[in-house]
């Protein structure tokens, strides 16, 4: 298949440096290959996704020096196609109801988490068969289940499920699609065939392997760059004001510049390691 990328923006807050590097990346390796680029707008978040971050982020990226090739999709337009691999999942038992908070799991013994990642959810809800009202809903991770796949940059990956990542949101209470089902559903319709994002969210590539063998879709391969940091060795993220494409791009940055100061740092850090 013709080679598809993708850059995937969620209009939470300015877009920052860290991002744009990714979705550089993404346009690299789609250019070697003489492939498209797709943008989809991940705006699903109405609660979070404000009309000041949607209204700049096509600028932003362009003037950083990102193309795209189609008309851009906006998630929020997509709810139909969402509610169909829903349907999907729960015909096939794949997921079950769940009235457990964030905290609850949280605060739930032997649920490990990082400050970035959703912690391991103990179960608690999985053989209760509720009704959906006013519940969250949940994929039923498979228990021990040794999965792999290989990164096209880092090699082999491996994780246990159940144990390194468990039972996870699919669809929100407030009834809003969870991240890792519109994420699989856009890949695939979209025909993406390399998907390109940060380190951070490798556990999140087992999860959507998971979802893709429950909807019979075909995935596609993963490359997850280095972790862009800022000087403090912090991992960049959107609070990090100093470091937005808005910021940056007001105070004269030149984006040729950037690009090559934040590559230059990643070769130090490689071959200091």
């Amino acid at each position: 298949m013709h080679y598809r990328g993708r850059f995937a923006p969620s209009p939470t807050g300015y877009l920052h440096l860290g991002h744009a590097m990714t979705f550089w990346a993404a346009q690299e390796r789609c250019r070697e290959r003489g492939g498209k680029m797709i943008l989809r707008i991940e705006d699903l978040d109405a609660d979070r996704c404000r009309p000041e971050f949607c209204d700049v982020l096509e600028e932003d990226l362009r003037w950083f020096g990102l193309r795209w090739d189609e008309e851009p999709f906006r998630q929020s337009e997509r709810r139909a196609v969402y509610r169909d691999a829903f349907e999907k999942l729960r015909a096939g038992k794949h997921i079950f109801a769940c009235t457990c908070s964030r905290r609850d799991v949280m605060s739930a013994a032997g649920a490990p988490h990082t400050e970035n990642d959703e912690p391991v959810y103990p179960g608690t809800c999985r053989e209760k068969n509720l009704d959906g009202t006013n519940a969250n809903w949940r994929f039923r991770v498979p228990e021990g289940e040794v999965m792999q796949f290989t990164d096209a940059n880092f090699g082999p990956r491996i994780a246990i499920s159940g144990k390194d990542f468990g039972d996870f949101l699919v669809w929100r209470k407030d009834d809003v699609p969870a991240y890792q089902l519109a994420v699989v559903v856009d890949d695939a319709a979209m025909e993406i065939t390399e998907v390109v994002r940060g380190p951070d969210l490798v556990v999140s590539t087992f999860r959507q392997l998971l979802v893709y063998r429950a909807l019979g879709l075909q995935p596609p391969a993963f490359y997850h760059t280095a972790l862009i940091r800022d000087e403090r060795g912090r991992r960049l993220a959107k609070r990090d004001a100093g470091m937005s494409l808005r910021t940056l791009r007001e105070a004269g940055a030149d984006p040729e510049r950037l690009r090559e100061q934040v590559a230059a740092s990643l070769r130090v850090k490689a071959s200091s390691r």
